[in-house]
């Protein structure tokens, strides 16, 4: 590509983009038939996004070969976080052979704890190592399984390992999904309790959410130590 093109290119880019108010991203052409983005101001990440994706269409109308973009680590707010969710297909069940994604869930045993039986399950369905971080919400519900009163916890884990390993004998398949496809399911849109599931979950990763975090604590009257949980982040903030 000659210098005049490639002039001419970035010309056209820089006008078709201000006049629809998206601004122009700073960029080099490389030896290859592609463009290097060489981003070294701050720039709002909704902006950046926009003028990336006008970019990449005029780019791709000029057959450009290749993008490249250069960040240095104090802009990394422009690129979003990829999230992504560990999903299971059941065996068994009422959603066998419907083709439905949705999270590991289990039993916790008799006498053990809930943030000891959220590891468990999801080692023993995926095979993935991870730590408990905080209960998010829980839903009560009365005559379940055997006609007695349920309560159903959702936890947050932080994975420690990311090679699934699926249980065959109650898992049909297992992989890491990104939420949005996840969200995206019929299943998801039609039952209220998974997309409040998703919605406390993803207000989480914002950071505008607080779930419970145990602590241990010692009965007044014996010895024994149980689990108390709270939200330790608000706490803190009101002792501060």
């Amino acid at each position: 590509m000659s210098s005049s093109i490639i002039s001419t290119v970035a010309t056209e880019l820089s006008v078709a983009e201000k006049s629809r108010g998206i601004e122009p991203l700073p960029f080099i052409n490389d030896k290859h038939g592609g463009v290097i983005i060489e981003m070294t101001t701050p720039m709002d990440p909704g902006a950046f996004s926009a003028s990336l994706k006008a970019a990449l269409v005029k780019w791709r109308e000029q057959g450009i070969r290749g993008v490249w973009i250069k960040l240095p680590i104090t802009l990394s707010n422009l690129i979003p976080p990829v999230v992504e969710v560990l999903a299971v297909q059941e065996k068994s069940g009422v959603l066998r052979g419907l083709g439905v994604w949705k999270f590991p869930t289990g039993v916790v045993e008799p006498g053990e704890d809930i943030n000891v039986g959220a590891v468990r399950e999801v080692k023993e369905e995926t095979g993935i190592d991870a730590e408990f971080v905080e209960v998010l919400a829980f839903r009560q519900s009365h005559k379940s399984f055997f006609d007695k009163s349920d309560l159903f916890f959702v936890c947050l884990l932080r994975p420690l390992s990311y090679d699934i390993t699926k249980q065959d004998s109650e898992i049909e398949a297992c992989q890491w999904m990104p939420v949005e496809e996840f969200a995206a399911q019929p299943f998801v849109q039609k039952h209220e309790l998974v997309k409040y599931i998703l919605e406390v979950g993803l207000a989480k990763v914002d950071k505008e959410y607080a779930g419970f975090s145990p602590i241990s604590i010692k009965s007044a009257f014996t010895d024994k130590l149980s689990l108390f949980y709270m939200n330790r982040r608000d706490l803190d903030r009101a002792s501060g």
